[in-house]
């Protein structure tokens, strides 16, 4: 014998209940339940209707309720997923919806709740019974507070579609209610039983919207008299609300004309939020042009805007219009605005994937304005992600011709290199570096350069750190632009917990040491305070050698974030200090690269002979015009990247850097001569094919011959008397002149000499003499050719005589 059992329709529905109260749901038959769907979990809302005997009724309307919402798809009505109909109950699976009354409720505890909000979500309401009326002919019959739901973007959804009829006729009158709470909001002409027939047919619907406005303002309605008086209703809607709740149904507007008059300027409806609103639902056929304009103007205005409706409407919206619509960089910045209101998880699944496709752009304007938000979602990005998928489109910034895009490089490089492995920090950051810091046109980009590196020497591992810091230190401090000579001191006292006492007597001290000479105050202020820091080290194991274990215990330790403590104390001095000028040096003072240009040179001491200055190139019109037009490129391009390094606080450095900058005029002896020949150099071709080849960096950018050893000091001259032989007690004779005269003139000579050979590093090797002759014979040759051009313009005048409006005049 066989078995058969019934099965359960109710265990067999793909949607479940939560275990939990119900909500509480619209008067009537209907219940609330929060539920979710079985395969996936995602949370829907369950109206639930248990048949009773002797309700036939009440089960009619229940029953009509369903195969209305079945049938009835509008985006402000309440949407339809799933259903279920037994002999026993009714289910009906929607979106996961709150009632309205609870909404508003948590809304004002939180201290949340906007006009701006309200004003869309009756907008919606509105527009769902103009569908109705309009274009359905169907009288809702149950416009309240139960029948309104909210999702969770904040959008409201019309819904208690249990009683509602055709507005032609057809189908019967419209059903009886036989619930109180329902039948208070029902006009006046259907309850004083007046026979007040000549009426419109979104009459009485029109007359429940002015109820539901004046609940959502003032609370539940206690009685219909309650509407005379507006109560909190806001002042620019007063008008369009007391036509709703006139007495007279014929002047009761029109749901379309009602929308329209709320719609006109300084009305209710008439702010950024509702227009934010229509544009999304629209966006699909709006022109590109437009898209761009919403979305630059879009971040402006979401600081105003609910936080739910940021993060479930806004977003799905920029990440569809990046993804298909092409939509650029624009969509960047409210991108990661509505990103602050996701939770990491969120972050990880909805943002990081667009962004690390971002990073693949060649779009420039997409890419600077990644490296200058990157700190916006850089906690989020994992260590594999940074080293195999960022890292590798970042480091093409580096090599870009726009000096921007090179500096916000440079920049990032603080927040990634905490995440990049052994290779990319110590190997290909390390070369990029290298070649910024010695070649780079830009001063303020190879002072930033070292500034990074100072900031990250920490994270480097201890044989990177041995080989590199002291050489890109030591290089910085002979750089032509002040700013970088301060940044390599101040390099050296950020990380001088990374260097043996050894190398602290035997290769910074006596570096310091000759920048106590510098020709700008600020070199000289920085690299003082550095000498007293290294001296008192020496001098604390000099007391106690049992210290040097201490002292030296980070300079062989692995790279650690927590060596960084020292650094960290120096390091608020000079990325953004000196970068802030960055754009308006790289504009008003370019400077050449430090292979191209000698160091600044020392004072001439008293009774010795100034030297002569170098002679100016002379720079040629059509260099002059090349520059100009690249210096209009740079700040349209620069236009787009804004710089926002300049929001914190890093110190005195700035106001340092300005006060080196003030008498840009003249560097040292250079002046405008200095000035003249950097423009030369940067628009002569041969110039241009030296910077643009970076196929030889094996040969020119590698570690041995990139950022090398200083060379040891010379032993001083011969004549030169020892320290111990002066008399430093008492005043030497006026005639005897300066001791340390002949000793500065021989460091001079020494120095020239140095000079001459520095292109022995392989840094850039540039035949300044040759150019200058080169640029001095293209300026006589444009000249012949100008006054032969002068010639024959003087001939043609005097042969034809004067001219009138194009024409000859006759003999």
């Amino acid at each position: 014998m066989m078995w058969f059992f019934a099965r359960d329709p109710v265990r067999d529905f793909p949607f479940e209940l939560i275990p939990e109260p119900p909500e509480n749901g619209p008067p009537g038959p209907w219940v609330l339940h929060r539920g979710r769907k079985k395969a996936t979990g995602s949370p829907v809302s369950i109206f639930v209707y248990d048949v009773k005997p002797g309700a036939e009724e009440q089960t009619q309307v229940a029953k009509a309720a369903f195969k209305r919402l079945k049938t009835l798809r509008h985006p402000n009505i309440l949407a339809y997923i799933d259903g279920l109909e037994t002999d026993k109950c009714l289910h009906v699976v929607t979106e996961a919806v709150t009632p309205l009354g609870m909404y508003l409720k948590a809304r004002v505890e939180a201290g949340g709740l906007k006009e701006l909000e309200l004003s869309w979500g009756l907008h919606q309401i509105v527009k769902a019974l103009s569908f109705l009326v309009n274009d359905c002919s169907l009288i809702h019959n149950n416009v309240c507070m139960a029948a309104v739901f909210v999702d969770r973007a904040g959008e409201w959804k019309l819904g208690g579609l249990d009683y509602m009829y055709s507005a032609q006729g057809n189908g019967g009158g419209p059903p009886h209610k036989g619930i109180p709470e329902l039948e208070q909001y029902d006009p006046p002409e259907l309850a004083d039983g007046s026979g007040r027939a000549v009426r419109e047919k979104w009459s009485a619907d029109m007359w429940r919207l002015g109820c539901l406005i004046w609940e959502v303002f003032n609370g539940p309605l206690p009685r219909a008299a309650a509407l005379r008086n507006p109560g909190k209703v806001p002042k620019s809607l007063v008008p369009h609300y007391c036509e709703l709740v006139g007495a007279n149904p014929k002047v009761r507007p029109n749901p379309a004309r009602f929308l329209q008059n709320c719609r006109a300027p300084g009305g209710f409806m008439n702010n950024r939020f509702v227009e934010t609103n229509l544009f999304l639902e629209e966006i699909q056929i709006k022109e590109p042009a437009e898209k761009q304009k919403f979305f630059q103007e879009l971040s402006k205005s979401l600081d105003s805007f609910p936080e739910d409706f940021c993060r479930h409407k806004v977003l799905p919206q920029l990440l569809t219009a990046f993804e298909f619509g092409n939509a650029g960089a624009v969509v960047l910045t409210p991108l990661f605005k509505v990103g602050k209101f996701l939770c990491a998880e969120e972050y990880q699944q909805k943002i990081i994937p667009v962004v690390v496709k971002m990073f693949s752009s060649t779009d420039r304007a997409m890419r600077i304005r990644l490296l200058q938000q990157m700190e916006q979602f850089i906690q989020y990005l994992d260590e594999p992600t940074v080293n195999t998928q960022i890292f590798p489109h970042v480091v093409h910034g580096f090599l870009d011709t726009n000096p921007a895009i090179r500096e916000q490089t440079v920049k990032s490089m603080l927040l990634l290199a905490p995440k990049l492995n052994e290779a990319n920090l110590n190997v290909e950051l390390m070369k990029h570096f290298a070649r910024l810091q010695a070649k780079d046109e830009q001063g303020p980009i190879r002072c930033n350069t070292t500034v990074c590196l100072g900031k990250i020497g920490s994270y480097l591992s201890a044989s990177t750190r041995h080989r590199v810091l002291t050489s890109a230190f030591s290089r910085a401090t002979k750089d032509p632009f002040a700013p970088s000579r301060v940044a390599g001191v101040l390099g050296f006292a950020a990380t001088h917990n990374l260097y043996s006492m050894n190398d602290c007597a035997h290769k910074i001290l006596p570096l310091l040491c000759s920048l106590t000479v510098d020709p700008e105050k600020s070199v000289r202020d920085q690299a003082f305070k550095a000498i007293r820091s290294f001296l008192s080290k020496l001098e604390s194991v000099s007391e106690d050698p049992t210290q040097l274990a201490e002292v030296e215990k980070d300079v062989h330790a692995a790279s650690s974030p927590g060596m960084g403590g020292a650094a960290a104390s120096w390091a608020g001095w000079a990325v953004t200090g000196v970068s802030s000028l960055t754009s308006k040096l790289i504009r008003a003072h370019p400077t050449a690269a430090p292979a191209e240009t000698n160091m600044p040179q020392r004072p001439t001491p008293e009774g010795l002979p100034a030297p002569a200055p170098p002679p100016a190139p002379a720079a040629s019109t059509t260099s002059g015009h090349g520059e100009k037009q690249e210096e209009d490129k740079d700040t349209a391009e620069d236009s787009i990247a804004a710089d926002r390094w300049d929001d914190e606080d890093w110190g005195s450095l700035e106001q340092e850097a300005e006060s080196v900058l003030a008498p840009q005029d003249d560097w040292g002896t250079g002046g405008q001569a200095s000035h003249a020949g950097q423009v030369s150099q940067t628009n002569n071709p041969n110039h241009k094919s030296l910077e643009s080849d970076w196929s030889s960096w094996e040969a020119e950018g590698s570690w041995d011959q990139g950022w090398q050893e200083p060379s040891p000091p010379e032993p001083p001259p011969e004549g030169t008397r020892l320290a111990s032989e002066y008399n430093w007690g008492g005043l030497e004779p006026s005639d005897k002149g300066d001791p340390f005269a002949a000793l500065s003139a021989c460091r001079e000579a020494g120095a020239q000499q140095r000079s001459a050979s520095w292109g022995d590093d392989n840094w850039e090797g540039l035949e300044t003499e040759s150019r200058q002759a080169k640029a001095e014979l293209a300026r006589k040759k444009r000249e012949e050719r100008r006054r032969e051009m002068e010639a024959k313009r003087a001939e043609k005048k005097v042969a034809r005589g004067p001219m009138k409006l194009g024409t000859r005049k006759l003999d």
